[in-house]
């Protein structure tokens, strides 16, 4: 496969997905952009790029020598920058979320068809190690039909929202908790292969942090309770300043077995029915980390998930298939957290959730 030509702009989160493009074989780092000159510069050195392949203009990055664009900026440029990219014919893997209004996603959905260019939401935590073994248990048919499933994703970055010295507020302040589901409500829909249909939202308010009751960032909590396609049910909760140590915790009902991991330890209940033994329940592993991956897959993140999320985008894009995490699946992580919270908002009515399509 022909070496890829990857550009990053927003050198902060980028930083760790450069660093496992930067050990692939099949991609080559030739071009940097953020607005922070300093830290642009000194992830340039790292890199060992020329100054004219770090920009601080997006307008100038795009028409530097990349093949692939990977955005890592705050969620409300996604969009734009996305679009953008894509008009100038190149690929994208952009982080989540997709974007923060349902018309933008759409737009995003039409930019992919008309440049014909490879397109894919970097969901890492749908590449955890756990969730892709059981990927290969419910693709197996060893949990028979899925009809419930729960996500919680509890992090705490109340230093990420607001400045305590300053008063300055950073750029998720504007995020409502359950805009940002994606990492919950990805990796179950990835298993169950549904599409959520019909969204309700609650909130508990602003209890905590009651004086800065008037940024949505800074909600207790957001439940999202979903309706899908297949006509199962999916359960979200969601918070960004509750009291507890960060927490992503999954369980997924089948017909026929249940799965979940822990929420303190890498500990999870594996669950498949078996007449002939009566201990059908067992703990296992569920570590985020696949003991078999390369050294390099350890470079990023989160694990070994980004080094195989990568690869899946690396691939897609030179072969011009579609990947894991197209268009429209990003679509589907994304509005239906979006529904939810306009829902909580009127007091938990029912919505329509809109579905894209090609």
């Amino acid at each position: 496969m022909k070496k890829m030509r990857v550009g990053l702009v927003g050198c902060r989160r980028g930083n760790a997905l450069f660093r496992v493009f930067a050990g692939n074989p099949h991609a080559e780092i030739t071009a940097l952009c953020d607005i922070d000159e300093q830290h642009l510069a000194g992830l340039g050195k790292t890199f060992h790029l020329a100054d004219n392949r770090i920009f601080t203009k997006y307008s100038a990055f795009l028409k530097a020598p990349v093949d692939a664009v990977i955005i890592a900026t705050p969620i409300r440029l996604h969009a734009n920058q996305t679009i953008r990219a894509l008009e100038a014919g190149k690929h994208v893997l952009c982080e989540q979320t997709m974007a923060y209004t349902v018309k933008d996603c759409q737009r995003i959905v039409e930019a992919v068809k008309k440049s014909k260019r490879t397109y894919m939401m970097a969901e890492n935590y749908s590449y955890f190690h756990y969730v892709l073994q059981w990927q290969k248990l419910v693709e197996a048919g060893k949990l028979g039909k899925i009809y419930y499933a729960e996500g919680e994703y509890l992090h705490e970055i109340i230093n990420l929202l607001v400045n305590a010295k300053t008063g300055k507020y950073y750029w998720r302040h504007e995020r409502p908790p359950i805009w940002y589901c994606a990492h919950t409500l990805g990796p179950l829909l990835m298993l169950m292969k549904d599409r959520i249909v019909k969204a309700c939202g609650l909130t508990t308010g602003f209890n905590k942090l009651p004086q800065f009751k008037k940024h949505l960032g800074f909600l207790d909590f957001e439940i999202g309770l979903f309706k899908t396609q297949k006509g199962s049910v999916i359960k979200i909760l969601r918070s960004q300043v509750v009291s507890r140590p960060h927490m992503v915790w999954y369980s997924i009902f089948g017909t026929k077995g249940h799965l979940e991991n822990g929420r303190l330890n890498e500990e999870g209940l594996t669950f498949i029915e078996d007449a002939m033994n009566k201990d059908k329940f067992k703990t296992t592993k569920t570590s985020v980390v696949d003991p078999n991956a390369p050294e390099e897959a350890k470079k990023g993140g989160h694990g070994t998930s980004e080094y195989f999320m990568i690869r899946d985008f690396l691939k897609a894009a030179a072969n011009g298939t579609r990947p894991p995490i197209d268009a429209i699946k990003a679509a589907d992580m994304t509005i239906p957290g979006l529904i939810a919270h306009q829902s909580a908002m009127q007091g938990g009515k029912w919505l329509d959730v809109p579905l894209m399509h090609w």
